[in-house]
């Protein structure tokens, strides 16, 4: 991957994501040294090497601060309750979400998420930011909004709002087992709601419980039940490198709770750790490769699949290798814990970068240059850790396919750059200047021929291959170069790769957690059909 460091086209985040985890690195080898008395040996699940694990599922405290272990995942939350302690509207209060930062920096932390609250004439205002020692704050984001920043307060991410505007009203609480003038469901009346306390979220002298966790495009806010902010992921500042949480300001706090956080695994605890490794790989070119682009501190995911559809014959027989691809954590126990994963079960390539959502794309690059030169395959396919893939019906479609010059997916054939800025999805005119994308297959999950791995892998190693942030996306410009070169490209479209959830007949099922994942593995070998699980 050295070439990446000689462009002047390089990614965003490529130099950083790359110094940061040379210094993730030597850290993790300083760690081992002194753990194995200078041999870097794989773990034992001694009860010795246990005691320093330290990614728990939840801390809490009653203090102002609390030490997040191991980083956010999804779906990882901080509880706070507390009593605003102002008078007349004078209550202000915060709850910040700090970054990790490497060992010998002395820069200061990154603040992933300010989330403040001030108590007003005009009811509650939260207003949100994050900060960067590079870029400082960047523009707040108030809710209620007002004048031109309203207009954003209804998009949405997650599907939910960014602003609920009913934030400082009143509510009266409804009689649920009564029925309504309108006739309106009471269930339905709950969907849209407000929570059923009287009054608005924050009062001073009274008590909440407010809520930020995790989502896949943002943090959410939730007072008291009800939903109030959404605040969309910036670049460089993820949930997994949360590494802190504090409180300040007017607040009685009565207590704080970290949970679903990132656990690490007790390997001294699996007894079938023989079906759960990865099988020998044959001297002879394998039939298919598949890299799983996965976060490091994303344990339990990785687990769930190798509990279920890694445990596919074609994969158990090494004629599949599965690879999770995986960057360098910027938190040491993070990283030692990796490293005894990896020891352990042998399917973790290490990516020689911190895991920036921006550097994705060098992922595939990664995966191209694997499956051509390291453990050659007859076809290379990307994946994501919350997809759950039919590996025998890819293989029965691949067998009925062409071997050259392939893309295989859910393929999108029309389609536009986001010229939003408020868009995750966000392309300027100058990284894209034209009006539609070449064919592309979605990025949960997509199979290539060697052939076209091959081109990709030249062409990063001669500096040719132009770099693009959504990897999925960035694929298909490469093919379609692969394609201007002479050579002849088979786009072959599948629906039944899902990249938005499950249905039946799947072949990919995409943002199916640890808890489904396993589910759809055991209707699958009970029922022999693809059915979902919700």
């Amino acid at each position: 991957m050295r070439p990446l460091l000689l462009r002047s086209d390089a990614l965003p985040a490529t130099v950083d994501g790359v110094r940061e985890a040379a210094a993730a690195w030597t850290e993790l080898l300083a760690a081992l040294d002194a753990e194995t008395g200078g041999k870097v040996a794989p773990f034992s699940g001694s009860n010795a090497e246990l005691e320093k694990k330290s990614c728990p599922f939840a801390v809490n405290g009653s203090g102002s601060w609390l030490e997040i272990p191991c980083g956010f995942v999804q779906d990882s939350a901080v509880t706070v309750v507390g009593i605003p302690t102002g008078r007349n509207g004078s209550s202000r209060f915060g709850i910040e979400l700090v970054g990790s930062r490497l060992p010998d920096s002395e820069a200061e932390r990154p603040i992933v998420l300010r989330c403040n609250v001030s108590l007003g004439g005009d009811g509650p205002l939260v207003a949100q930011n994050s900060w960067t020692v590079e870029g400082g704050w960047g523009e707040w984001e108030q809710c209620p909004a007002h004048g031109s920043a309203a207009a954003n307060s209804s998009l949405k991410v997650d599907e939910l709002v960014r602003c609920n505007e009913r934030l400082g009203e009143s509510v009266v609480p409804e009689n649920l087992n009564g029925s309504r003038p309108d006739g309106e469901k009471p269930t339905e009346k709950l969907k849209h709601s407000s929570h059923l306390s009287v009054g608005s979220p924050f009062a001073e002298g009274h008590p909440f419980t407010a809520t930020l966790w995790a989502g896949l495009e943002g943090f959410h806010l939730t007072v008291n039940g009800r939903h109030e902010t959404s605040f969309a992921y910036r670049e460089r500042l993820e949930p997994w490198s949360v590494s802190e949480v504090r409180i300040s300001g007017n607040l009685q706090l009565l207590s704080s709770l970290a949970n679903g956080l990132p656990v690490s695994i007790d390997l001294d605890l699996i007894g079938d750790v023989k079906v759960l490794k990865a099988p020998p790989v044959p001297k002879r070119r394998i039939f298919m490769l598949v890299g799983v682009s996965s976060a490091a501190n994303n344990f339990e995911r990785r687990m769930a699949l190798r509990r279920s559809w890694l445990q596919y014959e074609a994969v158990r027989s090494g004629n599949v290798a599965v690879r999770f691809l995986t960057g360098l954590h910027k938190n040491k126990q993070v990283n030692l814990e990796l490293w005894r994963e990896a020891r352990t079960y042998g399917d973790i390539q290490l990516m020689p970068f911190v895991d920036y959502y921006s550097l994705i794309t060098l992922k595939t690059i990664a995966l191209c240059i694997l499956g051509t030169k390291i453990l050659p395959a007859k076809y290379i396919m990307k994946t994501d850790d919350d997809a759950f893939v039919r590996i025998d019906e890819v293989l029965s479609s691949l067998n009925k396919s062409v071997s050259n010059g392939l893309l295989y997916g859910l393929i999108s054939f029309e389609s536009s750059p986001h010229r939003d800025k408020d868009s995750k999805w966000f392309i300027s005119q100058e990284e894209w200047p034209h009006d539609k994308y070449p064919p592309w297959a979605h990025g949960p999950g997509y199979i290539i021929s060697r052939d076209i791995a091959k081109f990709i892998a030249r062409g990063h190693q001669e500096r040719n291959l132009q770099l693009f942030k959504l990897e999925d996306v960035a694929t298909g410009i490469w093919i379609q170069e692969f394609k201007r070169s002479g050579q002849e490209v088979n786009y072959v479209n599948d629906d039944r790769f899902h990249n938005a959830g499950c249905e039946s007949d799947y072949v990919l099922a995409h943002y199916q957690g640890p808890r489904l994942m396993l589910c759809l593995w055991e209707k699958l070998r009970q029922e022999h059909e693809a059915t979902c699980c919700e």
